[in-house]
């Protein structure tokens, strides 16, 4: 586990706003994204009959709509153990293979970092 107090300020705010629209929507997952101009797309999980993507998926999709052409970091609060590969392979589509992912759990804290790659 990683003490959430040693991360930069844009990756706690990542965090944060990840948790909160978990807790907010009452969906498995909740996710944050920050592009290369500093900006945050928040997002849970999609259930529809129709669609599912999960959390970091919609976020990434969010960003792409909003015309982000890069990412600078992801943040998924899940309950699972780490990001789902599906998951990193979105960030690195948008981000590239360097990008960091943190990976939380519900409680909020980060439980470890990947990179897309």
């Amino acid at each position: 586990m990683t003490d959430n107090s040693a991360l930069d300020p844009e990756d706690r705010k990542i965090v944060t706003l990840a948790r909160s629209a978990r807790a907010r929507n009452a969906v498995p997952e909740g996710a944050a994204v920050r592009d290369e101009t500093g900006r945050t797309y928040v997002a849970g999980t999609v259930a529809l009959d129709s669609l599912k993507l999960s959390a970091l998926q919609t976020a990434v999709a969010m960003a792409v709509a909003s015309g982000a052409t890069s990412l600078e970091a992801a943040a998924v609060v899940t309950e699972a153990e780490g990001a789902s590969e599906a998951d990193r392979a979105a960030v690195r589509d948008l981000g590239g293979p360097g990008t960091p992912v943190l990976v939380a759990g519900p409680d909020g804290s980060v439980r470890t970092t990947v990179t897309a790659g």
